[in-house]
């Protein structure tokens, strides 16, 4: 070959590289762009005590949502959920854990389940998860509760069914979120169905006092939050999509790399939009209250995790004895697919199981602050308790709350 015809080869070799690289460089510079997030690496070749994949269609991801507020460098996960996209049935389906499940956390013994974010970030909350439910969870997502807000306002908002029995304690909610936010925020004028802001549809999500079901309610409330998104997501054309990703992404913080995140929405939209379902362990009539006040809910792992895996897997509702449950939008209760504002205003009826456990609603102990919250305090002088996020509340003579 003379050297003229390689010095020509080499050019356009040269070239092509170049071209290849420009293109790259756009490419990522589109790519952050428009669906820029928080990508944490962190998780890369740390045991997570995953198990292994049973189904290469279907994917499951740890969901977290944390409650960080200003100077905190550290958070529990108030919501956490595992999220599993199902290629192969064209599903979503979120499984919510009880945050108060009591759990034994690597290295640290037996606590509540969200504390293990708190301990060791989502790594340790991954592993926890785990290793207690038998899942085999790599990845997460993680969003804050205060960038929710910005999320559904660029949603333009979500559609509620405020039912009666929520209204009071919502309405208190978002005019403490004010107060701590140092801002003054709208509250609802009545019940029904009608369009929440951030603000109140974060403040929704949060409610579990005032006769508002307690932390089982307060699930089912984050649940219907999530699918009222999914719905609005759904109605939005390509060109508004775009746009909301924009705004969205850069609320997002996850370990799935883009070159992981693309297949994913690939697979779960090949058929179609999936349908969402929600549910959450333990089932009613499987759990105890446990602990000096009551504060860790108390159930069979095994149990729970042979429910999450036939339902991941095998696509066997949890607490269904029919071959076949209701689709994702018709009317669902706690143990069925989520249904969109159903009335979720007591805990489990049939729940806790049979047995007293060492804590919950009997009569009041001779000392006054063993029943406190945990979190909270006896405070002897006014004769209140006062829970974890500073309200004030009595005991009556069942042993119930009564907030001041």
């Amino acid at each position: 070959m003379s050297l003229k015809r390689f010095q020509r080869r080499l050019v356009r070799v040269l070239a092509v590289l170049v071209a290849l690289s420009i293109l790259f460089c756009f490419g990522l510079y589109g790519y952050r762009m428009f669906f820029g997030y928080n990508y944490d690496s962190s998780l890369f070749e740390k045991d997570l005590a995953a198990g292994v994949q049973a189904d290469e269609n279907i994917t499951n991801i740890a969901l977290f949502g944390l409650d960080t507020r200003e100077g905190d460098t550290q958070s529990h996960s108030d919501c956490m959920m595992i999220v599993t996209v199902d290629n192969t049935r064209g599903k979503i389906k979120l499984t919510s854990l009880m945050r108060d499940s009591l759990v034994d956390i690597d290295g640290h013994g037996e606590d509540k389940l969200n504390a293990a974010y708190f301990l060791g970030g989502p790594a340790l909350a991954i592993r926890t998860v785990n290793e207690n439910f038998g899942t085999d969870i790599t990845d997460y997502i993680a969003v804050n509760f205060e960038q929710l807000v910005d999320i559904i306002d660029a949603l333009d908002g979500v559609e509620i069914d405020v039912q009666d029995f929520e209204l009071t304690e919502l309405n208190r909610v978002i005019a403490d979120y004010g107060i701590e936010q140092k801002k003054q925020f709208k509250g609802l004028d009545s019940a029904g169905t009608q369009t929440l802001s951030g603000v109140q549809a974060l403040c929704y999500g949060r409610i579990r006092k005032g006769g508002t079901g307690d932390d089982w309610g307060r699930v089912e409330r984050q649940g219907v939050v999530l699918n009222a998104m999914f719905e609005k997501v759904q109605s939005l054309s390509a060109g508004k999509l775009i746009g909301l990703m924009q705004k969205l992404m850069p609320n997002v913080t996850t370990s799935l790399s883009a070159g992981e995140i693309a297949p994913l929405i690939v697979g779960a939209v090949k058929n179609g939009t999936p349908a969402l379902e929600h549910t959450r362990v333990p089932l009613d009539g499987e759990w105890n209250y446990y602990g000096s006040s009551g504060e860790y809910i108390l159930y069979d792992l095994d149990v729970a995790a042979s429910h999450i895996h036939e339902y991941i897997y095998n696509d066997v509702f949890p607490g269904d004895t029919s071959s076949s449950h209701a689709p994702s939008g018709t009317d669902a209760g706690a143990d069925e697919p989520l249904g969109g504002g159903g009335d979720f205003d007591e805990p489990p009826t049939n729940g806790p199981a049979g047995g007293s456990g060492t804590g919950g609603t009997g009569a009041q102990a001779v000392d006054p602050a063993s029943l406190a919250e945990e979190g909270g305090y006896y405070d002897a002088a006014a004769g209140e308790y006062v829970d974890m996020d500073g309200d004030r509340y009595v005991l009556d003579e069942n042993g119930n709350k009564v907030y001041r």
